[in-house]
Formats: C-alpha cells, structure tokens, sequence
C-alpha cells in the first residue's frame, strides 16, 4: 500500500496555501469595472448567459446556477454548441459572461461577433484584460493568478478557483442589491435540505378538521375526547368569533386530577391556559421550532391576524421532515 508522506502533506498545504492567496490578490481589484460588471447585470431585462470552454466551462456552470438561485436567471452556454446553432439564445436583453484565462480561447472569439451584432451586453472574466477577448468586452474582470497551484504551473488550479471566488463575488453583490431575501430564497429552493429549513409552518400544521379545537362551554368528557381524537396531546379552546382564547393540554388534566370537582365536571373554559402561545402560519419552521423551544413545548397554535385558529404546529411534524 502507498503510504502519504510528509512530502505529500507539504505539497497538499501549497496547494491549499496558493489558491488562497489567488482568491486574496482580488481583493484589491474591485473597483469601479466590478461596479459597473454588477450594474450590467443588475439592469439586465433578459438572461444572464455563463459561456466557457474546458475547466472554465465547469466553473461557468457553477457561477449560473448559483446566480439562478439567487434570483438572477442564468444558465451555461457551451462555446461549441453554440457556433453550430445554440447562439440563437441570444437576445440583445442578454448579458453574456465569458470566462477564458488567456482571454484567446478560439471557440470563445467566434462568438464575438454574433454577440455584438445582436446588442447583448458582454463582461469577461480573464486573466489578460488586454487580450482579445479582455478588448472586446463591456467590462473585463482581472482575474489572472501569479502561478497555478499545479507544481508544473500548468493543470489550471488556482485561475479556476480565482474565477469562481469572482463569479459568487458578483453573484452576491447582486443578491444584496436586488434586495433578494430569505423569503426568496425559500421559494426558489423547495427540495433538499435547504428546502426543508425553509419550509414554512403552513406546510406542516395540521390545519382544518385536523386541528383539535372546542369551544369555551364544551363539557370536559367532550374535550379529552377531542384531545383523544385528534392526537395532538392539547386542544385549542375558541371564544367570540371563533377566536383563539386557551388551550388545554395532557398536563392541564394531569395537574387537575387531585382538585375537589371532577374534571368531566368543568368545561374547557374552567381548565385552559389563557393566552397560549402562537405562530402565523407563514412563519418559517425553523423559526417556530426556535418558538417552542424558548417556551418549552411540543405544540404551538397557528393564528390569523384576527387571532381565529388555522391549525397546530406539533414538535412530532418538524421531526418527520429531518430538517434539524
């Protein structure tokens, strides 16, 4: 068996040790052409359209969906394909973002002209803002690196990783500026396990019949029987209007046990908690969770602005998610 060395090992931290310092030296390059990069994108009325070939072309598709998810539409372009007929995606609405580390890439340079005829706007990300490409663009972002993290300074390696670091830097300088929020992001990601995190209470309550609910006047027997029925552990208990005055839960009939008065005596009324804690149905789970935790319970009641019920929120759904 191969053993790593410590020759290996010190080779592995170079490599880590020069890809970081090629992310760091851009720091010093945002200025006004990044500012103007992100405007262009920002006033674009089309798609944003990601184009490169090789290992460029990989760090391309990554930069468009992460602009995708962010509320930007994008989506990867491959040079080749599109001289045989894809350059009819296309519009003059379009920004085109060419990613070419010499900036002289062939398959890229024949786009060239379509683009120009056609009006849509063109940023490159480059390691020569004097080349071809670096010329030809709107705007061109310097991106070149002092050496590969490859020891023979040639498999692109640390310019690929510089050219990403660039791509999210405009990808989340346009979140920011477009005023993209949680909200959105939530609705732009409902699969996965991002999805689940922003999944919001509505998707997880029981709600409707569902939900235990009785009325303030509603004899005991009836209330554990709801409670039975429905499984949650509580009921809510409404007032006036079907609005949301208490609620009665396993402990409530526990902690009444010893009193005088039997409890399939009382009503709700006489056994529920006044002023329980509540959520609104559009509220993140993840928050609710927090919700019931600060107070220390299983079930949270789901509210409207006029404080009627519109489900419960029990501890046991969130589980069932496997979002935490």
């Amino acid at each position: 068996m191969t053993r790593i060395t410590a020759t290996d090992l010190a080779l592995a931290r170079k490599v880590l040790q020069t890809e970081a310092a090629a992310i760091l030296a851009l720091v010093d390059r945002l200025d006004a052409r990044f500012e103007s990069a992100v405007r262009l994108l920002l006033e674009c009325r089309g798609r944003v359209i990601v184009t490169g070939m090789g290992k460029s072309g990989i760090i391309c598709r990554k930069i468009a969906a992460t602009l995708s998810s962010t509320g930007t539409p994008a989506f990867f372009l491959h040079p080749a394909e599109a001289i045989h007929g894809d350059l009819g995606v296309i519009t003059s609405d379009d920004v085109v973002v060419a990613l070419s580390y010499s900036g002289e890439t062939g398959e890229l340079l024949r786009l060239l002209e379509t683009i120009k005829r056609l009006g849509a706007q063109l940023i490159a990300i480059t390691g020569d803002c004097e080349s071809t490409l670096g010329k030809s663009a709107d705007v061109a972002l310097d991106c070149h690196v002092s050496e590969e993290a490859c020891p023979m300074n040639l498999v692109p390696t640390a310019s690929t990783t510089a050219a990403l670091a660039l791509g999210d830097a405009l990808a989340m300088t346009l979140l920011v500026a477009k005023g993209f929020r949680q909200e959105d992001f939530a609705n732009l990601h409902p699969g996965g396990k991002i999805g689940k995190r922003l999944m919001r209470v509505e998707q997880l309550m029981r709600g409707g019949a569902e939900a235990p609910v009785v009325e303030i006047a509603t004899p005991m027997k009836d209330v554990i029987y709801e409670m039975s029925r429905k499984g949650l552990g509580m009921t809510c208990v409404v007032g006036d209007a079907a609005r949301l005055v208490g609620i009665i839960t396993d402990g409530d009939l526990r902690r009444h046990m010893t009193d005088s008065l039997s409890i399939v005596q009382r009503t709700a009324g006489d056994m529920m908690t006044r002023n329980p804690v509540t959520v609104a149905r559009d509220m993140f789970a993840v928050e609710a969770l927090n919700v019931m935790e600060q107070h220390k319970i299983t079930a949270v009641i789901v509210v409207d602005a006029d404080q009627r019920v519109e489900g419960v929120l029990h501890l046991h759904a969130l589980w069932r998610t496997e979002m935490f």
